[in-house]
C-alpha cells in the first residue's frame, strides 16, 4: 500500500496564514522563551569576543609580545568570523536556523575552551580562527531565527532586545578580565575555559527553541510550521488567538512581493542597492568598534595605568552599553529603523572624536562611556534592519554576507590601530573611527525603511 501523502487545504480568502496569525499575536511567553534562549547564546558570543581583548593585554605583558603580533591575535578571530558568517547564512537558508544555531554554539565553546591549554600564539591563533568561525555564523543567524517569528509592530525591539544581551557578554568578559586575569599568570587561562558553557547550552538550543515558520514552509514542511504557530497561540490570552476553525491552513504562506525568482539573488537589480548600503555599513561600524574596544584595555595600559584600573575602566564602559540598547529599543519604534540607526552613528561619531582627544582620566571615562553608549545602540538598530529587508528564502545569506563583509573590517580594525598609533597617536586612530561611523550614517538612508511592515514585504 502506497502512504497517504500529507492532505494539504490551501487557504481561501477567510483562512488567515500562518504569518498572519504570527502577527496577529502580542508578545507572550513564546515569544520571551525564544528571546531568551536566542539571547543567552548571543550573550556568550559577545563574552567570548569581549575577553579576548583583556586576554591580548595580559599576554602582551605575560609574553612580552610587540604591538604587531598582539594586533594578529586580536585579528584572527575575525578571519574565521567572516568566513563564519558567510557559510552560516548559507546554511540557515539549507538546513535551517535552529541547526545552524547550535552548531556554531558546539564549535566555539569547545575552541574557546582548548585556548586555555595553549602555549604557544601559533596555536593560540589557530584555535582563535575555528573560534571565529563559530562566532561569525552564529550572529546573523540568530537575529534571523527572532525576527521571524516577532510581529511587525514588535520586531525592532524584540531584535534590539537580542542584541543587548552583547551588552550583558561584554560586562561578563570584564568581570572576568577585572577579577580573574590579574589573580596569576594563569588567570587568562581560566578566564578563557569559561567557554565550555557555550558547549553545554548548544544541547539546550537544539531541543528547545523553535525552528522559523518561514523556513519550514519555504521546504514544504507544513505541519511543522502549523505546530510551531500553534506553540506561540497557545501562549497567548483566548481572545488573541485567530479563529482557524474553517481548517487549518497547510499551504505555504505567499509574501507580498513574491519571492526572488530562480535567477534573482541578493545582488540582482531588485536587492542591490540595499545590499550594497548594508555592506557599506557593516563595515565602517566594524572598522571602528572592533578597532576601538579590541584595543582600549591594551591603550589604557600603554598610557601608563596598571592593568588592574584599565580592565576596571573598561568595565564602567562597557556598563554604558545598557541604556543605548533600551534607548535604541524605544526608538527604533517611534522614529523608525534608518533614523535611529543614523542618529546612533552621528552620535558614535562625536564620541571617538571626543576619546582621541581625551586627556584626562575624567574625560576618557566620559567619552568611552559616551562612545559605548552610542555604538551598541546603533549595532541593535542595524541587526533590526538586516533581516527585514530580504524575503524569506535569501534572508540569511543575505545577512550573513553583509556581516561577512563587515567582519573584512574587523579583520583589518585590530591591525591598523598599531599603525594609526604610531603616526598620530589616539587622536588619529579615534579620528580614522569617526569618519567611519560618519560615512556608515550617510549609508544607511539608501536603506529602506522597515517599520511596521511584514517580512514578505520587501
Amino acid at each position: 500500500m502506497e502512504p497517504v501523502a500529507e492532505e494539504r487545504q490551501m487557504p481561501d480568502s477567510n483562512t488567515p496564514t500562518r504569518s498572519q496569525r504570527l502577527e496577529g499575536l502580542s508578545f507572550n511567553r513564546a515569544h520571551g522563551r525564544l528571546l531568551l534562549g536566542s539571547g543567552i547564546g548571543w550573550a556568550l558570543d559577545a563574552m567570548d569576543v569581549g575577553l579576548i581583548s583583556f586576554v591580548m593585554a595580559a599576554l602582551a605583558v605575560q609574553w612580552k609580545l610587540d604591538m604587531t603580533t598582539t594586533s594578529w591575535v586580536g585579528s584572527i578571530g575575525f578571519v574565521g568570523m567572516a568566513l563564519g558568517a558567510s557559510l552560516g547564512g548559507l546554511l540557515a537558508d539549507r538546513i535551517g536556523r535552529r541547526q545552524v544555531f547550535a552548531a556554531t554554539l558546539l564549535v566555539y565553546g569547545l575552541a574557546t575552551a582548548a585556548s586555555a591549554l595553549v602555549g604557544s600564539v601559533a596555536a593560540l591563533m589557530v584555535l582563535r580562527f575555528i573560534v571565529g568561525l563559530g562566532l561569525g555564523a552564529e550572529l546573523p543567524v540568530a537575529s534571523t531565527l527572532v525576527s521571524e517569528f516577532a510581529p511587525a509592530r514588535i520586531r525592532g525591539r524584540m531584535v534590539v532586545a537580542l542584541e543587548a544581551f552583547w551588552a550583558l557578554g561584554w560586562m561578563m568578559a570584564a568581570l572576568l578580565g577585572y577579577l580573574v586575569i590579574p589573580l596569576g599568570d594563569d588567570g587568562w587561562r581560566w578566564a578563557l575555559a569559561v567557554g565550555l558553557v557555550p558547549t553545554a547550552y548548544a544541547a539546550v538550543v537544539r531541543h528547545k527553541l523553535p525552528e522559523s515558520v518561514r523556513f519550514l514552509e519555504s521546504k514544504g514542511r507544513f505541519a511543522e510550521a502549523e505546530a510551531a504557530v500553534v506553540s506561540f497561540e497557545q501562549a497567548s490570552p483566548v481572545r488573541e488567538r485567530v479563529n482557524t476553525s474553517a481548517g487549518v491552513t497547510l499551504a505555504p504562506v505567499v509574501e507580498e512581493l513574491g519571492e526572488p525568482t530562480g535567477r534573482e539573488h541578493i545582488w540582482s537589480s531588485r536587492f542591490r542597492v540595499r545590499t550594497a548600503a548594508l555592506w557599506v555599513v557593516w563595515f565602517c561600524i566594524n572598522l571602528s568598534y572592533y578597532g576601538a574596544f579590541i584595543w582600549i584595555p591594551s591603550l589604557l595600559v600603554q598610557q601608563g595605568f596598571s592593568m588592574v584600573k584599565s580592565f576596571g575602566f573598561t568595565l564602567v564602559m562597557t556598563l554604558a552599553q545598557l541604556p543605548g540598547y533600551a534607548l535604541a529599543a524605544w526608538l527604533i519604534e517611534a522614529w523608525g529603523r534608518r533614523a535611529t540607526l543614523a542618529s546612533f552613528l552621528a552620535g558614535s561619531a562625536l564620541a571617538a572624536l571626543a576619546y582621541g582627544q581625551a586627556d584626562s582620566t575624567t574625560w576618557i571615562l566620559v567619552s568611552g562611556c559616551a562612545l559605548s553608549f552610542a555604538n551598541l545602540g546603533a549595532w541593535g538598530a542595524l541587526y533590526a534592519i538586516g533581516p527585514e529587508i530580504y524575503p524569506t528564502s535569501i534572508r540569511g545569506t543575505g545577512t550573513g554576507a553583509a556581516a561577512a563583509f563587515g567582519r573584512i573590517a574587523s579583520i583589518l580594525a585590530p591591525l591598523l590601530v598599531p599603525l594609526l598609533i604610531a603616526r598620530g597617536g589616539n587622536v588619529l586612530a579615534f579620528g580614522v573611527f569617526s569618519l567611519a561611523f560618519a560615512v556608515a550614517a550617510v549609508a544607511c538612508f539608501v536603506l529602506p525603511e522597515s517599520r511596521n511592515r511584514s517580512l514578505g514585504r520587501v
